[in-house]
């Protein structure tokens, strides 16, 4: 029962570090989409 409760616990944790981590303001998830963007904006100011 034990083992379970820890096992339990440890997955909760992982999931609330990956959330805090990837999701929010400053999270990977909204680094990568406004690097993608300045990137793009980077590319279309490209004069052929």
């Amino acid at each position: 029962m034990r083992s379970i409760l820890v096992t339990v616990m440890l997955i909760i944790v992982v999931i609330v570090i990956y959330s805090n981590v990837v999701g929010g303001s400053t999270g990977t998830r909204k680094l990568v989409s406004n690097g993608g963007a300045r990137i793009n904006g980077t590319i279309e100011r490209i004069d052929p």
